[in-house]
């Protein structure tokens, strides 16, 4: 039979090169430029330009660098992941204690230890990240996928909008007791064979893979120990002689997670509609061999599985807990040279610049700088909370909630502290608007819904590792949830259900 070369249009030779390059003139000749004029801006001029009398040179240059970095990973001028290990470079050559002797003089302010940066590509939980991936590995390979997938397809039928709820909502339940960032590596070994099964045009994709770092993020705020921001919130308040018990805390809090889910449901599927509308999934049932390899892969998943998820009972670090897999398959000769190749290496270096940026903050003293300059004191009480919300909610973008919540909370426990003074002048207004309980819980809360960016959060960066999620579609999802969330928070806490 002859076969034919497929037709030639004008279309193969001028319309898909001359938009490609329009993006590539676009990125290069008009979004680069902008970035690098607002960097140097930002990096060149005199530091009583921010208006702070405390900014040293050293942190006008982290916020250059976190300027640099946001517009670069929103205009995706280069892979995030580029932008994260050019962040470390400049990083160790102009803010670190052996960069370019020009610029790292200790009398320009701290300077980052350089291990301190460098340390950041082997983070605890890019080590989590490591342990996910191997996990998810040697799920597909031995076929462990297809048959969970089986399983929970029976649980949420067909529909792919009620398959989409269903996964929004056993996500954000794994989120209440067990590290998101355990939840979603845990979550994309699941839906790995349900995206592979949609059409390649069918945006539902999309919303399916956002639905790991959504519920993931939103899930840890229904329980005390859903989230480290939580637990921060929770110690300091009993500190300061205010103790909110688990079951309060869960009666107060899993009804604006349930609302908040519900909500991200139906903000998923209006961006982001199922073209397919039927989730016929055949898949078959695994075909591997039941020999020792397939058992010591189940073992292994189901135990790392299991010590994730009682990690309040075994106190076994999630982080620690994720080097399971790795050292169990590298022993056993399951896991070789080349399984390692199919490791997302790129994703790992995405979150180290993350954290890289969360040390330079947090090591040159810019974020207690930044927090000290607002004058939360001589404000109203609506102005602190509402302006303590949104610097933790834009800090949460950057550096981890973790962080976040530990710097903010004991400075916030001394404002409310003052607040709930009988002597002070907005005391009664303080009282009637939840008390110190509203305003930790409420910081607890805007450090959760923070989920602009692939680095925001490590769910969003396992959700980014799909290759599904365009860092423009986590910032329009991210963005208008989190508005939503901090309103809700807001009110839900001041006013519709406040801790008594």
């Amino acid at each position: 039979m002859l076969k034919f070369a497929p037709l030639l249009t004008p279309q193969t030779y001028f319309i898909k090169p001359i938009m490609a390059n329009s993006k590539l003139n676009l990125k290069y000749c008009v979004y680069l430029p902008i970035v690098l004029i607002i960097t140097i801006f930002l990096w060149a001029v005199p530091t009583s330009f921010f208006g702070i009398d405390a900014l040293t040179v050293v942190q006008q240059r982290v916020i250059a660098l976190f300027v640099f970095a946001a517009l670069m990973w929103i205009f995706e001028i280069i892979p995030n992941w580029s932008t994260s290990l050019l962040v470390i470079v400049i990083s160790l050559l102009t803010v670190s204690n052996k960069g370019i002797g020009l610029f790292c003089d200790p009398q320009y302010g701290s300077l980052v230890p350089y291990a301190r940066i460098m340390s950041s590509m082997a983070d605890p939980v890019v080590m989590l990240f490591l342990g996910g991936f191997v996990l998810a590995i040697m799920a597909e390979k031995y076929g462990l996928d297809v048959t969970l997938a089986r399983a929970l397809l029976k649980l949420f039928g067909t529909k792919p909008e009620i398959v989409l709820l269903g996964f929004l909502l056993m996500i954000s339940v794994f989120s209440m007791f067990m590290s998101n960032t355990a939840t979603a590596a845990m979550m994309l070994a699941l839906l790995t064979p349900v995206l592979s099964k949609l059409p390649a045009d069918d945006k539902g994709k999309v919303g399916l893979a956002l639905s790991i770092p959504v519920a993931a993020n939103l899930g840890g705020i229904g329980t005390p120990i859903g989230t480290p921001p939580n637990a921060t919130a929770k110690g300091a308040l009993e500190q300061a002689g205010i103790d909110i018990s688990f079951g309060e805390w869960c009666v107060h809090m899993i009804p604006y997670v349930i609302i908040m889910i519900l909500l991200a449901w139906i903000i998923l599927r209006l961006f982001f509609p199922f073209k397919t509308k039927k989730l016929v999934l055949e898949i078959p049932q695994s075909n591997k061999k039941k020999d020792w390899k397939l058992y010591v892969v189940w073992v292994t998943f189901v135990g790392t599985i299991l010590l994730w998820a009682t990690e309040q009972i075994t106190h076994i670090n999630s982080n620690i807990v994720a080097m399971i897999p790795l050292g169990v398959f590298t022993a056993t000769g399951l896991f070789g040279k080349e399984e390692i190749k199919e490791i997302n290496w790129n994703v790992l270096w995405l979150v180290a610049g993350g954290f890289c940026l969360g040390y330079c903050l947090q090591d040159t003293g810019l974020a207690k700088v930044l927090i000290q300059a607002i004058p939360f004191g001589s404000m109203k009480v609506w102005v602190v909370l509402l302006v303590a919300g949104l610097v933790c909610y834009l800090l949460s973008n950057f550096i981890s909630n973790s962080a976040t919540a530990a710097l903010l909370i004991p400075i916030l426990i001394v404002v409310a502290s003052g607040m709930a003074d009988p002597a002070a002048a907005n005391n009664a207004q303080f009282l009637a608007m939840g008390g110190t309980q509203a305003m930790i819980v409420f910081i607890a809360v805007c450090a959760s819904i923070a989920m602009l960016f692939p680095i925001s959060t490590p769910p969003n960066a396992i959700a980014s590792a799909t290759g599904m999620v365009e860092t423009r579609d986590m910032t329009k999802v991210g963005l208008i949830i989190g508005f939503i969330g901090f309103i809700l928070g807001y009110f839900w806490l001041t006013k519709i259900f406040p801790f008594s």
